[in-house]
């Protein structure tokens, strides 16, 4: 590194150097290279190598070394990329507390859950949502990763964990308990008062979700307690579980407030409190006071309170 190039960004000025180039050097610096810069910012490559050529001239110093394992910073880009991400993080906690004091329940709420949650659970409290606030539109995010809502990738999450994320806040609204379920053709014999033996179905095929869920319980519960050759299918969602069940691929482990629905499938077990999880409604400390949050999340929690008895396995068996 050449001296001149050491001095870094100290002593020059930077305050003339417009926002969105500070982003561009932010954007190079997550992604190390400029193809992956320009997707993220939404633009072209061409345009990236143009206005990086731009702004390393404005401040006279080189920001990036081109490396052949992809761009890396010089300490005066280290500098700017600091600066920039200290921007970005002072924007979007401007921008949760001008939507957490919004006076009235309007405009966009954005909601993260899974496809499983969605699909069995959430859509009914979307649409009482809806009916009780036509002025606020509902966009749904659905991912099995923990988005960062301090960064506004969501504003409320609903999420089936024992662990919520400390940095922010909600409420457990019910439990979500599973057992293990078969299909009732193979299983006429199973009923409320006798359930199957838990170690007779051991030598049965069986399904479980992916390893990339290996840290859920259920998954815990198959991987602790059949053997390997034993599981017929692994499958990285609860819905193509619960699907796998039903063509009598194996028994596995599901929710109760999906497999208890389902004429087709019979519990065989107990409950299993082992495979219990929270059911929670979290959002971010900075958006709690948000209207169009705190109704989201005040519907959300009164709808789920009518599905408790399903969610914890309590509804009447399916006979």
């Amino acid at each position: 590194m050449r001296q001149a190039e050491r001095n870094t960004l100290q002593g020059r000025n930077v305050s003339s150097i417009p926002w969105d180039d500070f982003r561009l050097v932010k954007a190079i610096a997550d992604t190390r290279s400029l193809t992956g810069a320009a997707e993220a910012l939404g633009v072209n490559h061409s345009t990236v190598f143009r206005r990086l050529a731009e702004i390393e001239k404005r401040v006279g110093l080189s920001l990036f070394e081109r490396h052949r394992t992809g761009y890396g910073l010089t300490p005066a880009g280290e500098e700017m990329a600091a600066l920039a991400e200290r921007m970005d993080r002072d924007v979007t906690a401007f921008s949760r507390k001008l939507a957490g004091q919004a006076l009235t329940p309007s405009g966009e709420v954005r909601v993260t859950t899974n496809d499983t949650l969605l699909v069995h659970l959430l859509m009914p409290v979307i649409a009482q949502f809806r009916r009780n606030y036509p002025d606020i539109r509902v966009d749904m995010v659905l991912s099995n990763q923990a988005l960062n809502l301090s960064k506004r990738d969501a504003d409320i999450a609903v999420r089936a964990t024992d662990s919520p994320p400390e940095t922010l806040v909600g409420r457990r609204a019910a439990s979500i308990v599973w057992a293990v379920y078969g299909r009732r053709v193979d299983f006429p014999e199973a009923t409320p008062a006798e359930p199957i033996d838990e170690e007779q179905l051991y030598d049965r095929y069986w399904v479980s979700l992916g390893d990339q869920f290996g840290h859920l319980k259920a998954a815990r519960y198959v991987r602790d307690h059949v053997p390997a050759e034993r599981v017929a299918i692994k499958i990285n969602t609860v819905l193509g579980l619960t699907e796998a069940v039903a063509e009598g691929i194996g028994v596995g482990p599901l929710p109760c407030f999906i497999a208890d629905r389902r004429p087709d499938l019979v519990r065989l077990t107990m409950l299993n409190p082992d495979f219990s999880a929270g059911l929670w409604l979290l959002t971010h400390p900075d958006l709690r006071a948000s209207p169009r949050v705190r109704a989201f999340l005040d519907t959300a929690a009164a709808e789920i309170v009518k599905m408790r008895a399903l969610l914890e396995g309590d509804r009447p068996w399916v006979g």
